[in-house]
């Protein structure tokens, strides 16, 4: 299957960006037709400065090469190097109900954190779907709050095709994938692990930079002797992406019996994070 995704240049990726989609990229690559774009027009929402978001944009591609995106598997490219992008997203906007754009949340929140609701912001979602359009694509790996855009974008190709196609589909309609196990990955705040939020563990940041942040994550003031609730709590969350099953099962049992501190966790998850992209680490360098 064709498959295809980007990433936004708005600052370095993070760990909630590698367990959403760049794990993801690189799984796909093997058996599939991958195409993979760094989204600096949708970076322009956010980033306004034109040297920041050229060093954002190679900072990114350096990061997916880094984590094991190949290029001999897969195709990788810089959104405005394909100026028809913009050229489809003008042709879909003439299909696209005002409506249909009022009701994505992302606006929304996005707004909520403080951007400013111009236009480019609002119709973001329709510039997606001519990234997604353009290329046939099948398969579109996407974050869980992504998927309400991808089916806008599905909305947009069934109306253009309606309208365009003469009974025959112009568009392909694409699906989703997404991992659910991972489909939200908590920041140090306890909310969605967001640039926006500022709550953040940057993939290449150094080793006392992540113990640093890692010692920030919130929890809360269960003593060490007591049982603790394996729900909800986002250190626990986010320990059991990077730990092995085995320690997953020892910390969980733990955690129900009591006498676990949460600063033992807390070092336990720094040195696995350190440990999983120590060897792409020595690679981007």
């Amino acid at each position: 299957m064709r498959v295809l995704s980007g990433i936004q240049p708005s600052g370095a990726l993070h760990i909630g960006n590698y367990f959403g989609a760049l794990r993801q990229f690189i799984e796909l690559q093997r058996e599939n037709d991958a195409y993979y774009f760094v989204a600096n027009y949708h970076a322009l929402t956010s980033v306004r400065d034109a040297e920041r978001l050229r060093a954002y944009t190679f900072d990114v591609m350096v990061t997916m090469l880094s984590l094991g995106l190949d290029p001999e598997r897969a195709t990788l490219f810089v959104q405005s190097d394909v100026p028809e992008t913009a050229e489809l997203a003008w042709l879909l906007t003439t299909v696209t109900p005002m409506g249909w754009l009022e009701k994505c949340v992302s606006y929304k929140d996005k707004v909520e954190q403080g951007l400013s609701p111009e236009h480019g912001l609002f119709a973001y979602p329709v510039l997606q779907a001519a990234d997604i359009l353009l290329y046939d694509a099948d398969l579109v790996p996407v974050g869980q709050d992504q998927k309400q855009h991808l089916e806008v974008t599905r909305d947009i190709a069934e109306r253009f095709n309606r309208v365009y196609g003469g009974g025959e589909d112009v568009f392909r309609l694409p699906e989703p994938h997404i991992l659910k196990s991972v489909s939200v990955v908590p920041g140090v705040d306890g909310r969605k692990m967001s640039k926006s939020y500022n709550n953040t563990i940057d993939i290449f940041d150094e080793p006392a930079a992540i113990r640093k942040k890692v010692k920030r994550i919130v929890t809360d003031s269960t003593p060490v002797e007591a049982p603790k609730d394996l729900e909800g709590d986002s250190l626990l969350a986010l320990y059991r992406l990077f730990a092995t099953a085995e320690d997953i099962a020892e910390i969980e049992r733990r955690y129900r019996e009591g006498g676990i501190g949460y600063g033992e966790v807390k070092t336990r998850l720094a040195e696995a994070i350190i440990e999983r992209f120590a060897e792409p680490r020595e690679r981007r360098a």
